[in-house]
């Protein structure tokens, strides 16, 4: 999330001073349903042929790289799009949107950073021949009130195409590519959720869901609950990475504790005390439960917290 938004489960995001930054976070809601497998929409047959073309938007960001890695390495044909992409992309820009679509089936759809999804973009996308639309969302949006995210389910849903939905619990990659890299390496790290356990998730098992959902069957329907194969307090994340980063980190739980670190940034009093509230209400749905959809979806288990430090480390991510 942004700096206008509390850090949340799901995604990394650029908040200030990188102390309190999080992925979208979402607790076990909706996991796995049993729905009919792909039946409309460019790819009939459920599965991705050599001539069906995937867009993915975001495709240089933390998500949307690693898809077209895997399209890429797969064969699949595909367009990676973004403002700085090979394909030109701009949310904000509607004469940016039609050229990303010629011939495109597939598409992996990214809500944009602290905008909407554009429900005209979504629909123009079906009128091109997109059949088959993966939305990366996050956990508990109902919980923290993500208002954006929600309404970007909805319009997927509504949109005439298959749809399948990812909501992943807070990305490893918050600490080395995103809003807590920082903090981590100031040693102190901001959410006030005290020592309830998430079930922190890297973004390598989240593109192999994408994946599968973008390319095989039987994902129509579905929402994904996308979990690491652990739950962990941010104070457990915190003793991991002091060991492997080789600094004292520490997880400053508190709402007191998030309040001083916010107003100090300069943060306005009554957008923290919103924040606050949210990350009352992520507090309250208790402990994270692992899911088993990455095993289940990709047939391989989801790499742990403590994996993902170690290989985060050995190639300089938390280097000064």
């Amino acid at each position: 999330m942004g700096p206008c938004s509390p850090p949340m489960p799901g995604k990394v995001g650029s908040r200030r001073a990188g102390v309190t930054q999080r992925t979208a976070v979402t607790r076990p809601m909706a996991t796995v349903a049993s729905v009919p497998a792909f039946v409309t929409g460019g790819c009939s047959t459920g599965r991705m042929t050599n001539q069906d073309m995937t867009l993915v938007l975001g495709g240089t960001g933390t998500t949307g790289r690693r898809v077209v890695r895997r399209l890429r390495d797969a064969g699949h044909p595909l367009r990676s799009a973004s403002r700085s992409g090979e394909a030109r992309f701009d949310w904000t820009d509607p004469n940016s949107w039609r050229a990303s679509l010629a011939g495109v089936t597939a598409m992996y759809l990214m809500a944009p950073h602290d905008r909407p999804v554009e429900s005209d973009f979504v629909r123009l996308a079906v009128e091109h021949g997109v059949g088959r639309v993966v939305l990366l969302s996050s956990r508990a949006i109902e919980a923290m009130g993500d208002e954006r995210l929600m309404a970007a389910e909805e319009t997927v849903r509504t949109c005439g195409a298959q749809w399948t939905i990812l909501r992943p619990d807070w990305f490893d990659q918050n600490f080395d590519e995103g809003f807590f890299r920082d903090a981590v390496l100031a040693g102190e790290i901001a959410v006030p959720v005290g020592d309830t356990r998430q079930c922190f998730v890297d973004a390598d098992d989240i593109a192999g869901v994408a994946v599968a959902a973008l390319t095989g069957a039987g994902h129509a329907g579905r929402t994904y609950e996308i979990t690491g194969p652990d739950a962990l307090s941010f104070g457990e994340a915190a003793a991991i990475l002091t060991e492997t980063v080789g600094r004292p980190v520490r997880h400053l739980g508190t709402a007191d504790d998030y309040r001083t670190v916010m107003l100090a940034l300069g943060v306005p009093a009554e957008q923290v005390a919103g924040e606050i509230a949210a990350f009352g209400a992520l507090r309250d749905l208790g402990d994270g439960q692992p899911t088993g959809t990455v095993r289940q979806v990709t047939g391989h288990d989801p790499k742990s917290f403590a994996a993902y430090a170690a290989e985060a480390a050995a190639r300089g991510a938390w280097r000064s």
